[in-house]
């Protein structure tokens, strides 16, 4: 992730790498997202465009005996 996400119609900048090499897209989000946040691609609007929602997080799987 470049830039914070806004939410809704207003878009951001996401960094994709692939096999090593950077590219970067026009991203939206349904809600803010914040600078440095992982986020899962959801739909290619085309034009270097994307849709996008936060990476979900899993909590510590620590086992308790």
């Amino acid at each position: 992730m470049v830039h914070a996400l806004r939410g809704g119609d207003r878009p951001g900048e996401v960094r994709v790498v692939v096999d090593g090499i950077a590219h970067y897209y026009l991203a939206y989000a349904s809600t803010p997202v914040p600078t440095g946040a992982e986020v899962l691609i959801i739909n290619d609007r085309g034009a270097r465009q994307i849709d996008v929602e936060p990476w979900p997080t899993v909590a510590g799987s620590g086992s308790s005996r």
